[in-house]
Parts: C-alpha cells; structure tokens; sequence
C-alpha cells in the first residue's frame, strides 16, 4: 500500500513539474495561432499590453538618445536639446497607438519590430511568403522567449519575451528588438 501512494505521488510531482515547465510553449502556440486567424479576444487574454508597451517605449527611447549623442551634428545644437527632451515623448505617444492586438499579431507573422513611423498609418502589415523560423528558450524560470527569425534576414531575430502570470500562466510581457543596422 504505501508503494501505491509514494508512486501516485511521484506521478503527480511530474505531472505538475512538467505541466509547470510546459505551459510557455503552450502559450506561444496560442499566440501564434491567434495571429494567425486574427483572434483579437485571445491576443488580448496572452499579451499583457501596458508591460508590452513599456517594453517597446524603453528600448525604442534608448535607440534614439543613443543616436542622437552619436551623431556629430547635435553636438552643441539647441535643437538636439529639443530632441532630446522632445523625442521620448513622441516615442511614447506612437507606441501607444502602435501597439495593438492587430500590430502584435503582425510581429508574430513576420518578425518585423514595431515601427514608430508606422503609428499614422492604418495599413496592416502584409505576411510574408517565407517561413518564420520559431525558436524558444527560458532565459530564467519566469521568463520564457519566443524568437522569431526571418531567413531573409536571420542577423535581425525579434525576441518577445513572456512572463509568468501565476504559476501556470503566461504572458507576452515584453520584447527584444533587433540591433539597428545602419543606414548607408
């Protein structure tokens, strides 16, 4: 008898480990599958979107100051000053356009990052024909990151990292935009 019920438990400690350890993947399929029909209702249950926001905002806000203290024309410009203490505000206000179950359900389709410059626009992102490349790792036990590589462009993956929501829940919580190539 007590054979029984120290096996019965092993088997629940490894059904409950492995359920723990797989609930991330099972959410990136659910994301993915709701870009890809266009579920608006179960993007919006996977991605939690002010944390999303935030993320985009941060990494776009640190491009543009970083760009702007290396670009030789701001140097002693009133101007620069402007855009700097300007410019997060901008950014700020496009991600908040930008970032919708629509735009987020475009980046799983095609592994292109948000584009502020977009944020006026009402045009979808058309899909591409290639195949996006899915590869997932945990970076710690409560973040899990789906990235996304376009073989047309495998030097610029687009990693969307989730978090955990609970002990079993998962979110699209932020993401890891690709290096900025640079223009020339």
């Amino acid at each position: 008898m007590k054979g029984w019920v120290r096996g019965l438990l092993i088997l629940s400690a490894v059904v409950v480990v492995t359920a723990y350890l797989a609930m991330p993947i099972l959410t990136v399929r659910a994301l993915v599958r709701a870009a890809e029909i266009g579920d608006e209702a179960a993007l919006e249950r996977l991605v939690d979107f002010p944390a999303f926001r935030e993320s985009v905002k941060e990494q776009l806000t640190g491009r543009l100051m970083a760009e702007m203290r290396e670009d030789e024309r701001t140097d002693d410009s009133a101007l620069a000053g402007l855009g700097m203490l300007f410019g997060p505000m901008l950014i700020d206000g496009a991600v908040d356009m930008l970032v919708t179950p629509q735009a987020v359900a475009a980046m799983v389709e095609t592994a292109d990052a948000p584009d502020p410059a977009d944020a006026g626009t009402s045009e979808e992102t058309a899909s591409r024909d290639s195949d996006i490349r899915q590869t997932y790792a945990y970076r710690d036990l409560n973040t899990f990151v789906l990235t996304l590589t376009d073989p047309e462009r495998p030097e610029e993956p687009l990693k969307l990292l989730l978090k955990r929501d609970g002990p079993f829940c998962w979110k699209l919580a932020g993401v890891e935009l690709p290096e900025a190539t640079p223009q020339g």
